[in-house]
């Protein structure tokens, strides 16, 4: 794998962001999936159809169609700026709430309480690219997913189990690192400063052993209550959390056979353009490209401060604030890069890709 020269040089060119003539429009739509409904807004260009389409995929946790957390204050979402972005480019944008969020979350729980998993996320991802195909103003061959953090995960199971069958992925700020690995890494990066500090890392480690053993989980004194906290919803996750913290991104990602994207942020403070990004460089082949946008944070929004004062609480709290925008350096990295394979022709009769 390389830095492709010509994507990175191809970011400064001023057709890379043409817009369609008028504005995007917006409409609510929902499926179902067995005995659940998934609520989603389906964004589409002003020109006529059929027009290429992109999913988004959110991250971890709370994280709703508009790439909102309940955990964090504000709603300015990376997910709804990036849908009229794409949209003003000519792609139709689909975004979901997960099944236990959004207006249907009430009655999808009572369906799938006890039985969060990966596959219930990679069901999710591969009926939201079967709704799209079912429509005539999409066009099925060209249809690509965008993810955010966990997303990756879950978006690559989809199209390595064959149900998605994206033309392409794009995966922003997703985790080189298991589960397991980056979630100690954050935390240590937060308690390291602490007199207490491994101290207080030996007990998490032993928390951590007792859940994969199995063990009933008992709060530490030692721990921080936020960080034992974070460990006893891992047992409310059940079995989603074990399969998280096992999950590896780039072992996925070395075995699909579409062209992929990789956008990691050197503001982003959750993964890390090093630690993370190698992980993906390694990956030899001509459809792989990676690249580190300068200011854009884990959520694609513009970050002007330097890294070195960039700390998880107050970074965190900023995300979702009215003024910030989306990064970009990083719409403009994954519109250039979409447009070649969304408008290439299309295989006569098959809606494949040439």
């Amino acid at each position: 794998m390389n830095i492709q020269a010509s994507v990175l040089a191809l970011l400064l060119a001023p057709a890379a962001l043409s817009a369609q003539p008028g504005e995007p429009v917006s409409e609510i739509v929902s499926w179902s999936i067995d005995a659940t409904t998934v609520s989603a807004t389906l964004t589409l260009p002003a020109a006529p159809g059929p027009h290429p389409a992109v999913v988004l995929v959110a991250g971890s946790g709370p994280t709703d169609r508009d790439w909102n957390s309940r955990l964090l204050p504000g709603k300015n979402g990376s997910a709804s700026l990036l849908a009229q972005g794409l949209a003003r480019a000519g792609f139709a944008v689909l975004r979901y709430d997960k099944r236990f969020l959004g207006p249907y979350a009430a009655g999808n729980m009572v369906a799938l309480g006890g039985k969060l998993s990966f596959q219930t996320h990679q069901d999710e991802v591969a009926s939201a690219a079967d709704f799209l195909r079912r429509r005539a103003d999409i066009a099925p061959g060209r249809l690509f997913a965008l993810t955010n953090s966990e997303g990756a995960l879950h978006a690559l199971n989809a199209q390595l189990g064959g149900q998605a069958k994206f033309a392409g992925l794009v995966l922003t700020a997703p985790p080189g690192r298991t589960g397991k690995v980056l979630m100690r890494w954050q935390i240590e990066k937060q308690v390291k400063p602490l007199p207490e500090g491994a101290a207080i890392m030996a007990a998490y480690d032993k928390l951590i052993a007792k859940f994969q053993a199995g063990l009933p989980f008992a709060a530490d004194p030692v721990v921080p209550a936020p960080i034992n906290n974070l460990v006893a919803s891992l047992y409310a996750g059940l079995p989603f959390s074990r399969e998280l913290l096992l999950a590896s991104a780039p072992a996925l990602f070395a075995s699909a056979d579409r062209p992929r994207l990789v956008l990691i942020g050197k503001k982003d403070i959750q993964v890390d353009v090093r630690l993370d990004g190698k992980l993906f460089e390694d990956i030899q082949g001509e459809e792989v490209t990676v690249a580190y946008p300068e200011n854009a944070n884990h959520v694609l929004k513009y970050e002007p401060r330097p890294a070195a004062e960039l700390l998880p609480a107050f970074v965190q709290q900023n995300y979702n604030a009215a003024d910030r925008e989306l990064d970009p350096e990083t719409l403009k990295a994954i519109i250039t890069w979409l447009k070649p394979l969304a408008f290439a022709k299309e295989q006569k009769g098959t809606g494949e890709l040439k």
